[in-house]
């Protein structure tokens, strides 16, 4: 898409009248084509193997194999596709599935013609789009999760693993560690030795290079 051509569409969807009505706004922008459409979800992931797209629109409610279901196959087999979920629920549960199939945005039928061209651009740009009660959601997931003592951010280490890590990237021994932080020297060891396992890490170089991209310490 750097070259200037336009973004390169499949379009899935079990209904022609959709199909029609959808392709004619996408194909009326010049930076968007439509160059293949599907009835269902398997056809929709043959047609996307055949003609390599830049981006797929998938309905959810269809035959053969769901929206859903082939998204999560098309972000296995072709994870540089982008995908975009369109479809007439606005519904919580479809709206995280999506998120969790590899979709990057969702768009309402209801309100295509004000979203669909926008939430294209997202996609192919590689950002998300999210419809105003999308973002609701999110929000609101987020703080109840907060509310039940969740870690939300889904970071992958503990906060006093995060304390050991920046320590040992400031070049402290494991019982200067255990001493700033009251533990044991066994208890440090078996920290270090969870980041390292956790963040697929191998020594104290790596886990400093780790510390400096998160931000923990100054390069």
């Amino acid at each position: 898409m750097n070259d200037g051509s336009p973004a390169r569409i499949l379009l899935a969807d079990d209904h022609a009248l959709v199909r029609r009505g959808v392709r004619l706004i996408l194909d009326n922008e010049p930076d968007l084509t439509v160059v293949a459409e599907a009835s269902d979800g398997a056809e929709a992931v043959a047609q996307a193997r055949a003609e390599t797209p830049d981006l797929a629109i998938l309905d959810i409610a269809m035959p053969r194999l769901t929206g859903l279901q082939a998204a999560r196959e098309l972000s296995r087999q072709m994870p540089d596709l982008r995908i975009l979920i369109l479809t007439m629920y606005d519904n919580e549960q479809y709206f995280f599935e999506a998120l969790k199939a590899g979709a990057s945005g969702y768009v309402l039928k209801s309100v295509a013609d004000r979203d669909l061209v926008e939430a294209c651009r997202a996609a192919v740009r590689g950002e998300p789009f999210l419809y105003p009660g999308a973002v609701n959601a999110l929000i609101r997931n987020y703080l109840e999760r907060v509310a039940d003592g969740e870690d939300p951010s889904g970071r992958a280490i503990t906060d006093r693993e995060e304390e050991v890590l920046k320590l040992v990237a400031e070049g402290h021994s494991s019982k200067e560690i255990a001493d700033l932080l009251v533990i044991s020297v066994k208890t440090v060891e078996r920290h270090r030795s969870n980041l390292l396992q956790k963040l697929g890490l191998r020594d104290r170089l790596e886990l400093t290079r780790y510390a400096i991209r998160a931000g923990l310490i100054e390069p």
